[in-house]
């Protein structure tokens, strides 16, 4: 039975378009550069996972933060001299993940088309605003949206927040995304409902186990938001 006239908060990267993959290549390209004597791809990304952990707190997402993070792993890790471009190419890497054409997932824009004709969306992201915003706007999705809302970061909190702000009704509010640790657990905890869309490369701090609630729907595209709404 499909729904009508609901609040849908959708969520941008990995939902919309693909990101984490163009993270990964960078970081692999980080590893490639760093080419240290001992540590597996595995034990750099447990090195660089801790320092994104303390810096996240700080100065949020984003690729350019990114790239912050990947230059103070190197300075850790390095085991060689140390030279002036070494910063300048690793922060390239990250610059990279901003210049590259934003590839849309399959059918979001017919979907999206679909669900604004129905209810009342808004694109709910959260890292670096500016980063964000530039991408919405060269999705060329804005138009489907009512809103679209930047958040530091994805908690309870934020969410209940967002649901006074924009005067929603919590009880007809969905969180869609591809990520447990910011779309769906926290989401629920805030009184929404959620729809879980896995996606195969979702960065993996952002994974968490799914609870089995009866305001959780899982799909296997984003696509099939059709059918439900």
């Amino acid at each position: 039975m499909k729904r009508s006239g609901q609040h849908l908060l959708i969520d941008a990267d990995d939902t919309l378009w693909e990101n984490n993959i163009y993270f990964e290549r960078a970081f692999h390209r980080f590893c490639d550069f760093l080419a240290h004597s001992t540590l597996n791809r595995e034990q750099v990304r447990a090195a660089l996972d801790e320092i994104e952990l303390v810096n996240i707190q700080l100065h949020g997402y984003g690729a350019a933060n990114f790239g912050r993070n990947m230059v103070e792993c190197y300075h850790h890790l390095v085991e060689r001299e140390i030279q002036t471009r070494d910063a300048e190419f690793i922060t390239g890497i990250a610059r990279e993940i901003m210049q590259h054409p934003l590839e849309i997932i399959e059918q979001v824009p017919e979907t999206l088309a679909y669900l604004a004709g129905r209810h009342d969306l808004l694109l709910v992201t959260k890292g670096n605003e500016e980063e964000q915003r530039n991408k919405v706007e060269a999705s060329g999705l804005r138009i489907y949206f009512r809103e679209i809302v930047v958040l530091r970061e994805k908690d309870p909190p934020a969410y209940t927040k967002v649901v006074r702000e924009y005067e929603l009704d919590v009880a007809r509010s969905w969180m869609i995304g591809n990520s447990p640790k910011s779309d769906i657990n926290p989401a629920l905890a805030a009184g929404l409902h959620a729809v879980y869309v896995p996606h195969p490369r979702t960065w993996h701090l952002e994974r968490e186990p799914v609870p089995d609630r009866d305001r959780l729907l899982q799909l296997e595209s984003f696509a099939a938001l059709r059918v439900y709404f």
